[in-house]
């Protein structure tokens, strides 16, 4: 697992599964020839994207970010379409930790997509159960809305079976919310309505997790975004701030997706001047 350490605050990437999406879906009106080279791909066109979350540890909280794909919740046509290769190991990547999934105080939720959210239920004795259950559940009031309400195109992404097991542990906020003292998640748009990102400040250092408005470090761009995004103009309007944001904080990108990179900080001229990388991944540059 890997790791960022600070004095008061760590950051440890958990294996939440991984899918294979189509790449051309995943970079919208850019060509092939373009973002195929910043990010590889497979014979189906598909590229690797993770569904890592990742776990705080921050003033006596233990706050998890996002949720991974869970396990035994998609049938076998499902985990064909959606790439589906591997499942999550969360809950042993904890108990490796030493930590329990009770012990988890917080999960931030930037958004309640199918891959983010799945891991947050599982099924037990023939019903689904909350798997952190003990946990207080942060998303934004727009994104829970609809959740709860999802329209002819985000039904496919909205499940209730995500839904029903972890309604009570949910709170929702409208602008944004600081959980603990500067772990922060923010209102964006874009992807979907309700999307959020997260920053954390730390001892003088930022961190920020820009989600599914920057899902790898290839749509670094920021004009290189999803075609799954309901709203693209303000997610690039979103990326464009928040990314003056990160130069002017020198800030570490945190990545849920990204096959190769857990964090990376960029200097003025976009070079990688910093970066954590994953140990072990698919596929070589």
């Amino acid at each position: 697992m890997e790791r960022i350490e600070r004095d008061g605050l760590t950051i440890t990437w958990l294996n939440g599964g991984v899918t294979h999406m189509d790449g051309g879906a995943m970079f919208g009106v850019v060509p092939k020839p373009l973002w195929s080279r910043k990010y590889p791909h497979n014979e189906n066109n598909q590229i690797e994207l993770r569904t890592d979350p990742f776990l705080i540890e921050k003033d006596g909280f233990k706050i998890l970010v996002e949720a991974g794909i869970g396990n035994g919740r998609f049938n076998e046509k499902q985990k064909r379409n959606y790439g589906i290769l591997e499942e999550s190991a969360v809950e042993t990547d904890l108990e490796t930790l030493g930590v329990k999934p009770k012990e988890i105080d917080f999960v931030l939720m930037t958004h309640l997509h199918f891959d983010h959210v799945t891991g947050l239920v599982k099924e037990k004795n023939g019903e689904d159960r909350s798997v952190f259950d003990n946990a207080v559940i942060y998303t934004s009031q727009i994104e829970w809305n609809e959740m709860k309400n999802p329209n002819i195109r985000s039904q496919n992404t909205y499940w209730e079976q995500n839904r029903k097991a972890i309604e009570s542990q949910i709170k929702t906020f409208v602008d944004e919310i600081e959980v603990i003292p500067g772990v922060k998640l923010i209102h964006t748009g874009g992807h979907s309505a309700g999307h959020s990102i997260l920053t954390i400040e730390h001892s003088g250092e930022t961190f920020i997790h820009l989600a599914d408005i920057m899902p790898t470090h290839a749509h670094a761009n920021v004009l290189w975004v999803l075609a799954y995004d309901d709203y693209p103009m303000t997610s690039i309007v979103a990326k464009e701030k928040w990314q003056a944001y990160a130069r002017e904080t020198d800030a570490y990108y945190l990545f849920y997706h990204d096959y190769k990179y857990r964090a990376l900080k960029w200097n003025e001229q976009g070079e990688v001047v910093d970066a954590v990388e994953r140990k072990i991944y698919r596929y070589e540059k």
